[in-house]
C-alpha cells in the first residue's frame, strides 16, 4: 500500500498538509478545488489516482459548511476516479459539539457529518481529539481518534515548571487531565461550570488546591474564550499563581475570542496547526505545537498495515 500512497489536500490547512507531506518524503497531488461563479464548489484531480491509496487532509474548520462541502465533493471525485482506497484525515472535526440532543428539538449534527463522509465514500477516518470518543461510534469503517496528550507533557515537561497543577475546564475533561496529571507528576484541579445557553458558561468553583500553584488549563478546543476566561478568574480568585492554557484545536472564533485571549492573564497559550490561523489570530504569547510528525507516521503505519496503537505503548 505505501508504493501507492498518494496525498492530496483541500484548502483548509495546506500548511499543515504539506508539513505531513515532507514527512512521508511525498509530494502533495495535484487537485484543483474553488468556487464556481455561482458559489458552488468545483474539484478536479489533476492527475490518475486508479488504484492508488489516497490520504486526503482537510480540518472542517471555519468556514466549517464552505469546508465541509470541499471535503464531501473531493471524496466523491477520488472515489469515482477508481482508487483503492480514499483515507479521509480530518486534524480538526467539526460540528463535534453537537454529538446529543440537548433540548428537545435538535439535530445530533456530528452524527450526520459522519453519515455524509461515509456516505461519499471515506473508507477511513483519521482525525485528531475529537470533542467527545462516542463519534467514533458514529462511522461504521474505521476510525483513529489521536491524542495530543503527549505532544502537549514533552513541551510542558521540558518547561520545568514547579508545582504545576493541571486542571480541566469542566467535569467531563477529568479523566483526560487526571492522565496528564500522572504523566507529568503534577496535582490535578476540576472547575466546576454551569451552562446556562450554548454559547455561554460559568465557573462555578475551583475543586481542588491551587493556592500558590502554578496552573495549566487543559482542553480540547477553544471557540469563544468565554469558559477560559472564567476558568482564569476562578483559579486566580482562588489564589493560583502562574496560569498556563494548552488547547488542542484553536478555533477562535472572531469576535469576541482573540480580545478575550489578549486582555487574559495568562503566562502562554499553547496549541497545535490542526487548524491553520491566520496572522492576526496569533498572538505574542502563543505557541504553536506541530501536528505533522503526529499525523505523518498515523499514515505511513496505516498505509504499512502496521498498529497505530503502537505509537502509544508505554504512556502513562
Amino acid at each position: 500500500m505505501y508504493s501507492t500512497l498518494k496525498i492530496f489536500s483541500g484548502n483548509s490547512n495546506k500548511q499543515l498538509a504539506q508539513q505531513i507531506a515532507d514527512y512521508l518524503h511525498r509530494p502533495l497531488g495535484k487537485i484543483d478545488v474553488g468556487p464556481f461563479p455561482n458559489g458552488e464548489t468545483r474539484v478536479e484531480i489533476l492527475e490518475s489516482v486508479r488504484g492508488q491509496n489516497v490520504f486526503l487532509i482537510q480540518s472542517t474548520s471555519i468556514p466549517a459548511n464552505e469546508n465541509l462541502m470541499e471535503l464531501l465533493l473531493m471524496i466523491d471525485a477520488f472515489k469515482r476516479a477508481s482508487t483503492a482506497s480514499v483515507n479521509v484525515v480530518v486534524p480538526f472535526y467539526g460540528y463535534s459539539k453537537q454529538d446529543k440532543k440537548k433540548t428537545g428539538r435538535e439535530p445530533i449534527s456530528a452524527r450526520l457529518v459522519a453519515d455524509l463522509i461515509e456516505k461519499a465514500g471515506a473508507t477511513r477516518i483519521i482525525t485528531v481529539e475529537l470533542h467527545s470518543g462516542q463519534i467514533q461510534g458514529f462511522f461504521n469503517i474505521p476510525v483513529d481518534d489521536l491524542s495530543t496528550d503527549q505532544l502537549m507533557a514533552d513541551y510542558f515537561r521540558q518547561k520545568r515548571i514547579e508545582d504545576l497543577v493541571i486542571v480541566s475546564p469542566d467535569v467531563g475533561g477529568a479523566k483526560r487531565a487526571r492522565d496528564a496529571a500522572v504523566n507529568l507528576n503534577a496535582g490535578l484541579a476540576i472547575i466546576d461550570k454551569h451552562r446556562s445557553h450554548y454559547s455561554k458558561a460559568q465557573a462555578m468553583a475551583v475543586i481542588g488546591d491551587v493556592e500558590g500553584k502554578n496552573c495549566l488549563i487543559f482542553d480540547d478546543f477553544v471557540d469563544t474564550a468565554g469558559s477560559v476566561v472564567e476558568a482564569v478568574q476562578a483559579l486566580k480568585k482562588s489564589g493560583a499563581k502562574d496560569v498556563y492554557l494548552f488547547f488542542t484545536h484553536p478555533v477562535l472564533t472572531q469576535p469576541p475570542a482573540i480580545d478575550r485571549l489578549k486582555g487574559l492573564d495568562v503566562k502562554e497559550i499553547v496549541t497545535t496547526d490542526t487548524i491553520q490561523l491566520p496572522p492576526d489570530k496569533k498572538l505574542p504569547n502563543m505557541t504553536i505545537l506541530s501536528t505533522s510528525t503526529l499525523l505523518g507516521e498515523t499514515i505511513r503505519r496505516v498505509a504499512i498495515g502496521e498498529s497505530v496503537s503502537e505509537l502509544y505503548k508505554g504512556r502513562k
